[in-house]
């Protein structure tokens, strides 16, 4: 996948979502937001990433602290600082060279790393843009699950920090099956817990519990933006392990 053309691909879309409602609609699924948070936070995060990877940063950055961090109160001059701060990120990853390692909350990273963390931030995000006017909402399988198995390799990394509770039981699986034609083993996920972290794999199996329906649709039920219920998602299995892992998962 072409990470760089779909990220700016998915800025527009968000920029298009944006765009249809008001700057003061409120984002249910983001509990106290806005429009006008939701544009700053994704407009702010491109530009934190791209400021992370031109000066090689090898710790955190606040994002308060960001570069050019605050759109223009103008509507349409907002929308253009959202453009600008997704192409400021592609042109970060060209000055410093794709493999150059940098901060990532997950510890260093190669610089690319943060174009496809920044894509799935867009895509989820135009959810909830998209889920508070009450649009449609559609993605491209691949893109989907490739949403999800970046989610999933975030879960493994961070799930039972500082004493956290991890979201399974030893013991317990979640198995998601995407039905869209062609995804073959990437739209499988094989998710378990051992030795106090998550793992997974595309392993194709049948989980404590199972969930089994669209990419698109496991991404967002994945991510807590539709519950299942409201979804063609079918579940099998004990529901209970499903609501834990919901329950206890970081983001």
């Amino acid at each position: 996948m072409d990470y760089a053309a779909a990220f700016l691909d998915q800025n527009h879309a968000f920029c298009d979502v944006i765009r249809s409602g008001e700057p003061a609609t409120p984002v249910p699924t983001c509990p106290g937001w806005t429009f006008r948070e939701l544009l700053r936070h994704v407009g702010r995060g491109d530009r934190w990433a791209a400021q992370i990877i031109r000066d090689r940063a090898d710790h955190f950055l606040d994002p308060r602290t960001v570069e050019g961090g605050t759109p223009p109160p103008d509507a349409g001059e907002a929308i253009s600082w959202l453009h600008s701060g997704a192409q400021e990120l592609i042109d970060a990853v060209e000055l410093v060279g794709v493999e150059t390692p940098v901060w990532t909350f997950l510890g260093p990273r190669p610089a690319y790393w943060w174009i496809r963390r920044r894509l799935h931030e867009a895509t989820v995000h135009r959810a909830d843009a998209a889920l508070a006017l009450g649009v449609d909402y559609a993605l491209a399988p691949e893109l989907a699950a490739d949403g999800i198995s970046e989610w999933l390799e975030r879960v493994a990394s961070q799930a039972g920090s500082e004493g956290a509770p991890l979201p399974l039981r030893d013991g317990s699986t979640i198995h998601l099956h995407a039905t869209d034609p062609g995804l073959g083993a990437a739209g499988e996920w094989t998710i378990g817990a051992g030795g106090g972290r998550i793992v997974w794999s595309h392993d194709h199996g049948k989980g404590t519990a199972a969930l089994r329906g669209s990419a698109t649709e496991l991404l967002l039920a994945l991510s807590r933006r539709i519950p299942v219920t409201e979804t063609a998602i079918t579940v099998f299995g004990d529901t209970t392990v499903w609501q834990n892992w919901l329950d206890h998962t970081p983001f």
